[in-house]
Parts: C-alpha cells; structure tokens; sequence
C-alpha cells in the first residue's frame, strides 16, 4: 500500500492537480480576505474600478465562445462530423462562464447582492442583459454537460438509473444550441456596448466595440477549444483526438482572424482622423505609450497577423508546433485585446477645469491580493478541463453523431 502511494504521488498528473489545489486554496484565502476586508485591499480606485478581474471575465467569457459557434454548427448547420470537438467547446464554454460568474463576485464588492439583477429589472442598462444573458446561458451549459457526467463510467456503475436520464437530456441538444446562440450573439456585442456606450469615457466611446467582441471571440474560442485538445491528446492516452477535424475548425479561425484584423485596425485608425480631448490622448497611450507593446505585438503581429498566417497555409498548418504555436497565440492575442480595452479608457480620465477639459493620466498594478484570487479562478479552471479529460472524456474524437450512425436494413423474404 506504501509502495502504491509513492507510485501514485510521482505521476506528473498528480504533482499537477497538488499544484492546482495550491493555487486554488491561495485564491479562497484572498477572496475571504476581500470579502471581509472589501475592496480596500485592492489597488483598484473610482478612476480605475475596473481590473485585473474584470479582464479574466472578459476573457474566460470570449475563449468560451467555442461552445455556441460549434453548438451551431453542428445542430443548425448539420456539420455532424464536429459533435465531438462541439462536445469539448460546450465543456470549457462551461468552465469559462463559471469562471466569469467566479470574477464578478469578487469584484462588485457585495456578492450578497448578486441576485438583485434578476429581481430588479433595469432594461437600459447593458450590464443588466449582460448579467441576465450570463445567468441564462449558464444554465443552458450546465444542461449540455450533463450528458457527459451520465455517459462516465463511475456514474453509469454507481447510479445506473440517474445516468440514463442525464444522458436523455442530449435529444434536446439542438433546442439547446438555437438558444445558446442567441444569448452568446447578445451578450458577447452588449459587453462591447457596455463600453462603448460610456461617454465619460472618450476612447470607449464608439458603436465598433461590439463587432470587435463578437468576431474577436468567434476567432478565440474556437482556438482554445483546438488548443485544449491537441494538448489533452499529447498528454494523455484518456484523450482520443481526430486531428483532421480540429484542422477544419483551425482554417475557420484563420479566416476569422482576416475580419478581425481589418476591424481591429479600421477601429483603431478611425480614430486618428480628428482630435478629441482624452480619446486621442488614449490611442497615443495604445500605439505609442505604455500600452503600446502590448497593441502591436501582443495584439496585432503575434495575436492576428503571424497565427492567421500559420493557419491559412495548408503547408504551415500541417506542422503541429507551428499549428499550436498559432493557436496559443490567438489566445493570448485575446487576452491581450481584452486587457487594452478595459484598460485604455481608464488610464486617461478627465479633469473638468473652468478652463475646459483637460485629460489627466492615472496608473494601475494589481495588488498581490488581487493576483492570488485571479490565480485561483484561473486554476480552477485548469483543475476542471483536467478532470473532465480524465473522468468525463470531454476529449473523444471516437464518439460517433447519432445521424452519422448507419441505419441496419431489414432484408424481406424473397427479395
């Protein structure tokens, strides 16, 4: 039995999950602290309320966006052939709305109130679709894994019965995907709106920002779906991959990448045609200043350009160092579009002078309170996909679409 223990703590799986758990309970211990203490431990101000955490929300929403762009192909458009790589984006769509939900508590600064955005309606505020839209999409997810739990094999053993009523929820998976996709088209542009409406803010201020949010993570999510399976299938023999069907879905992100890129310079170009108190100062800030490493590289040649042109060439693609190197870019090119926008319209601010509008500059660095706790959310998202691929085979490129299964035919007497 000792000897069994040893065995099972030097396998790199658990090192990895202990790791996890690390993080995960650091993020609680900073979540409790942020909870009893308030926002007071953070860095974040009334000129910068919104930061670190609200840029994992962004992006953990953007990379889930695989989930009804996969959903929908395969029940709207009846590309059966992707069901299984659909099966893994509805998973980690799951995992990153929940991680969203996670992000929001910790930073609107009374979790107890969560709940009045549902009980109190406020129909022109974007931040109340958002919130209802999350809450409803949420629950379509939760509803789409759990076939998932019903087809495991230590549910199917222990509760037989309840496996096969999980499992019977999968018929209603195309009803699933009509609405899955029209609360993700809702809530992916009203998270560009909800900045874009805000005219204290000049550089947010503009009617591309929602465009630029449902095409950037039409691009991203799909990407961290193909990424997380190609590395699942490296890792472990429990993922089972058919790499010709993440290669399709790859040349769809490729050319998605070629609308993002002409929208993300028409958006950011169009600006520098006049001038505008603090929105100018702004886009100098984004293409010139402190943030302008992360715009041009991080963003535009290493987040778009280089991967759209891995991606679109069959020959480049083929190479599967290259294709995942293209792939995690993509991801980080999102975080990285998701960081500039949050942070951009905050970092200039206006200073109302009887003299006119004067721009001012303020500055941001999350607080280590603020990091632990966006550790943990970011592990617990690892920990997730990590036990889904080992208990729940959200990874299996073997499982067949039921139309694609060949009917048997009844051969009649005497024909």
């Amino acid at each position: 039995m000792f000897k069994q223990r040893l065995t099972t703590l030097a396998k790199p799986f658990t090192w990895w999950v202990i790791f996890l758990v690390v993080l995960i309970i650091s993020g609680l211990g900073a979540a409790a602290l942020i909870f009893i203490r308030g926002l007071v431990v953070t860095n974040l101000t009334d000129l910068v309320p919104w930061g670190l955490w609200i840029s994992i929300d962004l992006s953990s929403i953007a990379l889930g966006a695989g989930a009804f762009l996969l959903s929908a192909a395969v029940y709207l458009l009846k590309i059966k052939r992707l069901q299984p790589v659909a099966r893994t984006a509805v998973f980690i769509g799951l995992i990153g709305y929940s991680m969203a939900v996670m992000t929001l508590l910790l930073d609107i600064g009374r979790p107890d109130r969560f709940w009045h955005a549902v009980a109190f309606w406020n129909v022109h505020s974007p931040l109340w679709e958002v919130t209802m839209c999350v809450t409803f999409y949420l629950t379509v997810l939760v509803l789409e894994v759990l076939p998932m739990f019903g087809g495991s094999d230590w549910m199917q053993e222990r509760w037989p019965n309840l496996a096969e009523k999980l499992q019977s929820i999968h018929h209603f998976a195309p009803i699933f995907a009509v609405i899955g996709l029209g609360l993700s088209l809702l809530h992916q542009s009203s998270l560009g709106a909800t900045y874009g409406v805000l005219k204290a803010r000049p550089i947010w201020y503009r009617p591309g920002l929602p465009v630029l949010f449902i095409v950037s993570a039409m691009a991203a999510g799909p990407a961290m779906t193909v990424l997380a399976s190609h590395i699942a299938g490296r890792l472990t023999p429990r993922a089972i991959i058919k790499p010709e069907l993440l290669d399709q879905v790859s040349k769809f992100v490729g050319w998605v990448l070629v609308a993002y890129l002409y929208l993300r310079f028409w958006d950011v170009l169009a600006m520098s045609y006049t001038y505008e108190p603090a929105r100018t100062e702004g886009l100098n800030m984004l293409t010139q200043g402190p943030l302008a490493l992360n715009f041009w590289m991080g963003e535009i040649f290493l987040g778009i350009l280089l991967p759209m042109i891995i991606l679109l060439s069959d020959r480049l693609r083929s190479q599967q160092r290259l294709h995942l190197l293209a792939l995690f870019l993509i991801v980080g090119g999102l975080v990285a579009y998701r960081w500039d926008t949050n942070m951009v319209g905050q970092l200039v601010v206006f200073n109302y002078l009887p003299q006119g509008l004067t721009p001012q500059y303020t500055r941001y660095i999350p607080s280590l309170v603020e990091i632990a706790a966006g550790a943990g959310v970011i592990a617990y998202g690892l920990l997730a996909f990590t036990l889904g691929v080992r208990y729940l085979k959200v990874v299996n490129h073997e499982d067949v679409a039921e139309e694609d299964v060949p009917v048997p035919q009844v051969v009649m007497a005497g024909d």
